[in-house]
């Protein structure tokens, strides 16, 4: 605990101009590393959203091969209920040829009419269930079409962001060490402020140098007494219009006449 102590009373006992130094150091390491960033482009958020409509269409192809299934069942089963329906016709067929009176016959002839109207109303199911297979095969061919035209794109997508990945790994994993070695030894308060003021920032600047009286990252006029207190690197001085830290053009060695 001592330790952690004494180590923190050092950085916060470090010169302004070292402070400033280092935080100078950091923003070229974390804008090296943002331009590795930016070569990969898009092509992340391209494989993301493949991948996603990836998995929506198999889960898409898998529901309506289960409805598909389900409908075949049913087509299974009407034609079931057929051939029962045509069993027991055959069956009150045979009937009314012994029975012993009109009111047997006319009980086995609206049995026969009664099957044979299930017949017709089977058959007209199993003709709506082969319409609506017929559709949903339809369908699945073409959401495996589309599948398989993704997974091709995904493919060669995930293929170029692999292999800019691979081309710049070391030198972003190297620039990452850098970087977070300088980082421990700047206060804590004052990387917090780097941080904060870097991600709210659309270019990822947040240490600035002054260029032609003007501040590196918004561009606005520096006045000539703030410019001399820049120089003079003895506090920390922020843009009043960006918030962005300022320091003096010789740390990026382009010192104006």
């Amino acid at each position: 605990m001592a330790t952690e102590k004494n180590k923190t009373t050092k950085v916060s006992e470090m010169p302004v101009e070292e402070k400033l130094k280092i935080l100078y150091e950091v923003q070229q390491i974390d804008s090296k590393i943002d331009e590795i960033k930016t070569l990969r482009g898009e092509l992340p958020l391209e494989v993301q959203d493949l991948e996603d409509e990836l998995a929506g269409l198999e889960t898409r192809i898998t529901n309506l091969k289960t409805e598909a299934e389900e409908l075949n069942l049913q087509v299974s089963n009407k034609k079931v209920e057929i051939k029962n329906s045509q069993a027991l016709i055959v069956k009150y067929d045979e009937q009314q040829k012994n029975v012993r009176n009109n009111r047997e016959y006319d009980s086995l002839s609206k049995e026969i009419e009664f099957q044979t109207l299930e017949i017709e109303l089977s058959e007209k199911r199993v003709k709506e269930f082969s319409q609506q297979i017929k559709d949903k095969k339809a369908i699945i061919e073409e959401a495996e079409t589309n599948h398989s035209e993704r997974s091709a794109d995904l493919k060669n997508k995930k293929s170029e962001l692999d292999t800019i990945i691979q081309e710049t790994k070391k030198e972003e994993s190297e620039l990452v060490s850098k970087s977070e070695a300088y980082q421990k030894i700047i206060e804590p308060r004052l990387l917090s402020a780097y941080k904060r003021i870097r991600h709210n920032a659309l270019n990822g600047l947040a240490v600035v140098t002054v260029n032609r009286d003007a501040c590196g990252g918004c561009f606005n006029k520096i006045p000539p007494q703030r410019q001399l207190d820049i120089k003079m690197r003895k506090k920390i001085i922020v843009c009043e219009y960006c918030g962005r830290i300022l320091v003096d053009n010789a740390f990026s060695g382009e010192e104006e006449e």
